[in-house]
Protein backbone atom coordinates (compact mmCIF):
# COMPACT_ATOMS: atom_id res chain seq x y z
CA UNK A 1 0.00 0.00 0.00
CA UNK A 2 1.71 2.74 -0.93
CA UNK A 3 1.14 6.85 -0.42
CA UNK A 4 -1.82 6.99 -2.88
CA UNK A 5 -3.61 3.97 -1.88
CA UNK A 6 -3.22 5.59 1.63
CA UNK A 7 -4.61 9.03 0.46
CA UNK A 8 -7.41 7.02 -0.79
CA UNK A 9 -8.45 5.33 2.69
CA UNK A 10 -7.98 9.26 3.81
CA UNK A 11 -10.41 10.78 2.04
CA UNK A 12 -12.69 7.90 1.98
CA UNK A 13 -12.48 8.28 6.02
CA UNK A 14 -13.09 12.71 5.53
CA UNK A 15 -16.42 11.74 3.10
CA UNK A 16 -17.59 9.21 6.18
CA UNK A 17 -17.35 12.22 8.49
CA UNK A 18 -13.93 11.56 10.49
CA UNK A 19 -10.42 13.17 10.38
CA UNK A 20 -7.62 11.78 9.54
CA UNK A 21 -5.69 14.62 9.08
CA UNK A 22 -4.24 16.00 5.89
CA UNK A 23 -4.99 14.20 3.16
CA UNK A 24 -1.13 12.99 2.46
CA UNK A 25 -0.69 9.46 2.14
CA UNK A 26 1.31 9.16 4.66
CA UNK A 27 -0.20 6.57 7.49
CA UNK A 28 -0.12 8.28 10.74
CA UNK A 29 -1.08 8.56 14.43
CA UNK A 30 -4.46 10.68 13.04
CA UNK A 31 -5.35 8.36 10.07
CA UNK A 32 -5.27 5.47 12.65
CA UNK A 33 -7.59 7.07 15.02
CA UNK A 34 -10.06 8.43 12.23
CA UNK A 35 -10.34 4.74 10.83
CA UNK A 36 -10.83 2.95 15.06
CA UNK A 37 -13.92 5.77 14.89
CA UNK A 38 -15.00 5.09 11.80
CA UNK A 39 -14.98 1.42 13.11
CA UNK A 40 -16.40 1.63 16.05
CA UNK A 41 -19.37 3.81 14.32
CA UNK A 42 -20.19 0.79 12.02
CA UNK A 43 -20.06 -1.76 14.46
CA UNK A 44 -16.76 -3.42 13.11
CA UNK A 45 -13.76 -4.94 15.05
CA UNK A 46 -11.36 -2.42 16.63
CA UNK A 47 -8.33 -2.44 15.43
CA UNK A 48 -6.95 0.46 13.37
CA UNK A 49 -6.85 -1.28 10.43
CA UNK A 50 -8.21 -1.47 7.01
CA UNK A 51 -8.75 -5.09 6.60
CA UNK A 52 -11.65 -5.89 4.27
CA UNK A 53 -14.78 -5.41 5.82
CA UNK A 54 -13.59 -2.16 6.66
CA UNK A 55 -12.62 -1.60 3.27
CA UNK A 56 -16.14 -2.99 2.16
CA UNK A 57 -17.72 -0.46 4.43
CA UNK A 58 -15.62 2.36 3.74
CA UNK A 59 -16.15 2.50 0.16
CA UNK A 60 -19.57 1.09 0.46
CA UNK A 61 -19.07 -1.74 -2.63
CA UNK A 62 -17.20 0.99 -4.68
CA UNK A 63 -13.77 -0.77 -3.91
CA UNK A 64 -10.76 1.09 -5.46
CA UNK A 65 -8.25 -1.09 -7.00
CA UNK A 66 -5.16 -0.59 -4.99
CA UNK A 67 -0.96 -1.15 -5.98
CA UNK A 68 -0.86 -3.79 -2.70
CA UNK A 69 -2.67 -5.25 -0.17
CA UNK A 70 -3.69 -3.28 2.73
CA UNK A 71 -0.65 -3.46 5.52
CA UNK A 72 -0.06 0.31 6.85
CA UNK A 73 3.07 -1.55 8.29
CA UNK A 74 4.41 -1.67 4.62
CA UNK A 75 2.77 1.77 3.94
CA UNK A 76 5.12 3.17 6.61
CA UNK A 77 8.07 1.18 4.70
CA UNK A 78 7.76 2.43 1.75
CA UNK A 79 7.41 5.69 2.87
CA UNK A 80 11.10 5.38 3.87
CA UNK A 81 12.37 4.14 0.57
CA UNK A 82 15.75 5.80 0.03
CA UNK A 83 16.34 6.93 3.78
CA UNK A 84 20.44 6.62 4.15
CA UNK A 85 22.74 6.51 7.30
CA UNK A 86 24.39 9.08 7.75
CA UNK A 87 27.96 9.54 6.17
CA UNK A 88 31.50 10.44 6.95
CA UNK A 89 30.86 9.84 10.81
CA UNK A 90 27.48 11.35 11.01
CA UNK A 91 24.20 9.98 12.04
CA UNK A 92 21.03 10.53 9.76
CA UNK A 93 19.15 12.18 12.65
CA UNK A 94 16.16 10.60 11.10
CA UNK A 95 17.08 6.96 11.98
CA UNK A 96 18.37 8.11 15.60
CA UNK A 97 14.52 9.38 16.08
CA UNK A 98 12.85 6.14 15.33
CA UNK A 99 15.16 4.80 18.62
CA UNK A 100 14.33 7.44 20.64
CA UNK A 101 10.52 7.09 19.84
CA UNK A 102 10.65 3.76 21.27
CA UNK A 103 12.83 4.55 23.48
CA UNK A 104 15.59 2.63 22.69
CA UNK A 105 19.50 3.04 23.49
CA UNK A 106 20.87 3.60 19.94
CA UNK A 107 24.16 5.00 20.08
CA UNK A 108 24.68 5.56 16.01
CA UNK A 109 23.49 4.53 12.73
CA UNK A 110 27.37 2.67 12.01
CA UNK A 111 25.08 0.08 14.01
CA UNK A 112 23.22 -2.27 12.53
CA UNK A 113 19.37 -1.14 12.11
CA UNK A 114 17.28 -3.75 10.09
CA UNK A 115 16.08 -4.31 13.12
CA UNK A 116 15.09 -1.00 14.63
CA UNK A 117 13.55 -0.26 10.63
CA UNK A 118 11.54 -3.03 11.14
CA UNK A 119 10.27 -2.01 14.38
CA UNK A 120 10.03 2.23 13.42
CA UNK A 121 7.67 0.44 10.57
CA UNK A 122 5.48 -1.63 12.64
CA UNK A 123 5.33 0.60 15.70
CA UNK A 124 4.36 3.39 14.10
CA UNK A 125 1.42 1.73 12.09
CA UNK A 126 0.04 -0.68 14.76
CA UNK A 127 0.58 1.06 18.43
CA UNK A 128 -0.42 -1.78 20.25
CA UNK A 129 1.42 -4.62 18.59
CA UNK A 130 4.07 -6.36 20.99
CA UNK A 131 7.67 -5.36 19.54
CA UNK A 132 10.41 -8.07 20.97
CA UNK A 133 12.39 -7.10 24.17
CA UNK A 134 15.14 -5.84 21.84
CA UNK A 135 14.10 -5.20 18.22
CA UNK A 136 17.65 -4.64 17.40
CA UNK A 137 18.48 -7.70 17.29
CA UNK A 138 17.45 -9.11 13.87
CA UNK A 139 17.12 -13.24 15.15
CA UNK A 140 14.92 -11.92 18.11
CA UNK A 141 12.43 -11.07 15.58
CA UNK A 142 12.24 -14.50 15.09
CA UNK A 143 9.79 -14.63 18.65
CA UNK A 144 7.53 -11.47 17.19
CA UNK A 145 3.72 -12.13 16.72
CA UNK A 146 2.71 -15.46 15.01
CA UNK A 147 4.12 -18.06 12.15
CA UNK A 148 3.10 -17.63 9.12
CA UNK A 149 4.33 -18.31 5.35
CA UNK A 150 6.41 -16.11 3.31
CA UNK A 151 3.77 -13.48 1.82
CA UNK A 152 3.54 -10.02 1.34
CA UNK A 153 4.52 -7.92 4.66
CA UNK A 154 5.98 -10.52 6.64
CA UNK A 155 8.63 -10.27 9.04
CA UNK A 156 11.21 -12.37 7.64
CA UNK A 157 14.27 -13.50 9.29
CA UNK A 158 17.13 -14.60 7.75
CA UNK A 159 21.07 -15.54 8.95
CA UNK A 160 23.73 -14.09 8.41
CA UNK A 161 27.50 -15.68 8.14
CA UNK A 162 26.09 -18.89 9.30
CA UNK A 163 23.41 -20.23 10.57
CA UNK A 164 24.07 -21.44 13.86
CA UNK A 165 25.54 -17.83 15.10
CA UNK A 166 23.68 -14.97 16.14
CA UNK A 167 24.09 -12.41 13.16
CA UNK A 168 21.21 -11.98 11.69
CA UNK A 169 18.75 -9.63 9.29
CA UNK A 170 14.99 -8.57 9.19
CA UNK A 171 13.14 -7.07 6.74
CA UNK A 172 9.57 -7.27 5.04
CA UNK A 173 8.78 -9.88 2.40
CA UNK A 174 7.84 -8.12 -1.27
CA UNK A 175 8.12 -10.62 -3.25
CA UNK A 176 10.10 -13.50 -4.67
CA UNK A 177 11.78 -15.65 -7.41
CA UNK A 178 12.43 -18.83 -7.24
CA UNK A 179 15.62 -19.18 -5.71
CA UNK A 180 15.35 -15.71 -3.58
CA UNK A 181 13.23 -13.39 -1.30
CA UNK A 182 12.35 -9.48 -2.18
CA UNK A 183 13.27 -8.21 1.03
CA UNK A 184 12.03 -4.59 1.69
CA UNK A 185 14.72 -3.50 4.53
CA UNK A 186 16.69 -0.67 6.48
CA UNK A 187 20.30 -1.06 6.41
CA UNK A 188 20.24 -2.88 2.84
CA UNK A 189 23.18 -1.35 1.29
CA UNK A 190 23.66 1.25 4.03
CA UNK A 191 20.06 2.20 3.31
CA UNK A 192 16.03 1.85 3.03
CA UNK A 193 15.42 -0.29 0.08
CA UNK A 194 14.34 -3.71 -2.40
CA UNK A 195 17.40 -6.48 -1.38
CA UNK A 196 17.27 -9.88 -2.70
CA UNK A 197 17.69 -12.72 -0.45
CA UNK A 198 18.73 -16.71 -0.71
CA UNK A 199 15.63 -18.32 0.22
CA UNK A 200 18.02 -21.10 1.62
CA UNK A 201 18.74 -17.93 4.23
CA UNK A 202 15.48 -17.97 5.86
CA UNK A 203 14.69 -18.74 9.29
CA UNK A 204 11.52 -17.70 10.35
CA UNK A 205 8.32 -15.76 8.70
CA UNK A 206 6.32 -13.96 11.46
CA UNK A 207 3.25 -12.13 11.02
CA UNK A 208 1.82 -8.99 13.77
CA UNK A 209 -0.62 -10.34 16.19
CA UNK A 210 -2.94 -7.64 16.66
CA UNK A 211 -3.53 -7.31 12.37
CA UNK A 212 -6.57 -9.11 13.62
CA UNK A 213 -8.67 -8.22 10.96
CA UNK A 214 -6.33 -9.27 8.22
CA UNK A 215 -6.45 -12.95 10.10
CA UNK A 216 -3.79 -14.74 8.97
CA UNK A 217 -3.04 -13.48 5.41
CA UNK A 218 -6.19 -15.59 3.62
CA UNK A 219 -8.00 -12.01 2.54
CA UNK A 220 -4.07 -10.91 1.76
CA UNK A 221 -3.21 -14.16 -0.65
CA UNK A 222 -6.85 -13.62 -2.49
CA UNK A 223 -5.91 -10.19 -3.33
CA UNK A 224 -2.50 -10.98 -4.33
CA UNK A 225 -3.99 -13.87 -6.37
CA UNK A 226 -6.86 -12.69 -8.15
CA UNK A 227 -6.43 -8.76 -7.54
CA UNK A 228 -9.86 -8.98 -5.82
CA UNK A 229 -10.34 -8.05 -2.28
CA UNK A 230 -13.35 -10.70 -0.25
CA UNK A 231 -15.29 -8.48 1.79
CA UNK A 232 -15.78 -11.87 3.79
CA UNK A 233 -13.92 -12.08 7.46
CA UNK A 234 -10.56 -13.39 6.77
Amino acid sequence: MGHADVAKIQQALVNAGFFPGVVDGVWGRRTIDAVREFQESEGLLVDGIVGPRTMSRLFRGDLPRLSAPLLPWMAQAQGLLGTREGRGGLNNPLILDWADDLDLHYPGDNIAWCGLFVAHCIGAAMPEEILPNNPLGAREWMKFGDPTSPRYGAVMVFWREKREGWKGHVGFYSGESSDAYRILGGNQSDSVSQAWIAKERLLKARWPRTAVSLGGGAAIVELERTGELSTAEA
